[in-house]
């Protein structure tokens, strides 16, 4: 097959709709190469729908003309929960194999305030009309291109040796609450992800950011914890439902790094603060010394930082970088600063205990 015979368009929503409506839309499940999609990946799917926000080529074949029908077939290869998703929240009677608890979801209002609860009918006709006029790009593969051409095509996409990271995979895994609120605020936050050098370009395509906004929210909802995939994956699976201390925990995160910004925000770039474990416990020494690392999160207003207190913490940075420090201090940053016991170690340091 030659790349000339490939048609690559742009299909409405209204278009899928259509042909399912006319029998002339094939969702093949042989072709299915991922399992079957959460609620929270649906509503999230449809939020982007809304937004008008791009998503991944949708893949078809054409299929030979139906001679008693006279009518043309599409087969959708590469695409089936993106399409199932969409028709089954227009209409559910659309799909012929609908089944309750797999195919009905509701778009959550942490995704879409909207869209949040309604289904399609209840939403204003607008809404309806935009979310119909909805574009997909496609590609359309012709009716010779057989079964194992397509899995080749398939083979070679994905043949780029790329593993998803941690913080990848929990993008792909959870859709709820947590995970919404955490990319939020580290979105709010690139231009100083930037400014300060705590991640590379490459850091934040893959999602660093966002792993390390997480462990700040865990710091501010439970004190000083290690970098350690299993936390972090529960506090995503314990809180994806409803995370009742997301106004307070964004509140917070925010003053900090506010505060951050204006004390020192000229200078970390060129300090040990760079660095991102350390960069862990300078945040731990704002919050602790404004909230208090064993406070509830009941409402309540920031303490200042005295002159003396960042002045503290200025000295401890320089004889970090300097590697003047006390000779615990360097070991516990030399050695595991994304363990409890040395982050410990390090904020203890920075508030002039040690």
């Amino acid at each position: 097959m030659k790349t000339s015979d490939i048609l690559r368009t742009l299909y409405k929503v209204s278009d899928f709709v259509f042909w399912q409506k006319d029998r002339s839309l094939v969702l093949s499940p042989s072709f299915q190469r991922r399992p079957v999609w959460k609620q929270g990946a649906k509503s999230y799917f449809i939020d982007t729908i809304d937004r008008g926000l791009p998503i991944p080529i949708i893949f078809l074949r054409e299929q030979k003309t139906d001679l008693a029908t006279l009518k043309p077939k599409r087969e959708v290869v590469d695409g089936q929960q993106r399409i199932r998703t969409v028709l089954s929240y227009i209409d559910p009677d659309l799909l012929d194999d609908f089944k309750t608890e797999r195919d009905s979801f509701i778009v959550k209002p942490i995704h879409n305030k909207d869209l949040g609860g309604k289904s399609f009918l209840e939403l204003p006709i607008e809404i309806q009309q935009r979310i119909m006029d909805y574009q997909f790009s496609v590609h359309v593969l012709p009716s010779s291109v057989d079964d194992r051409e397509i899995l080749h095509i398939f083979a070679r996409m994905n043949a780029t040796g790329y593993n998803l990271n941690d913080q990848e995979l929990r993008n792909a895994w959870y859709f709820g609450e947590f995970k919404t609120s955490m990319y939020e605020l580290a979105s709010e936050q690139l231009p100083r992800w930037r400014e300060w050098k705590i991640f590379t370009e490459y850091n934040i395509a893959r999602m660093e950011e966002v792993e390390l906004t997480s462990e700040f929210a865990i710091m501010i909802l439970k004190g000083i914890s290690g970098k350690n995939k299993r936390t972090i994956n529960k506090i995503y699976e314990d809180k994806d439902s409803v995370f009742v201390e997301q106004s307070e925990v964004e509140n917070r995160f925010r003053i900090i790094m506010d505060s951050i910004d204006d004390k020192l925000g000229n200078e970390i770039r060129h300090s040990a603060f760079r660095k991102k474990t350390l960069f862990y416990s300078l945040v731990a020494f704002f919050y602790d010394n404004q909230f208090g690392l064993k406070s509830t999160l009941e409402p309540m207003s920031r303490k200042p930082i005295s002159n003396e207190k960042l002045s503290q913490v200025k000295l401890a940075g320089e004889r970090i970088q300097s590697k003047t420090a006390p000779v615990k201090v360097m070991e516990a940053v030399a050695r595991r600063t994304t363990h409890p016991g040395s982050r410990l170690t390090v904020l203890r340091y920075l508030k002039g205990e040690i």
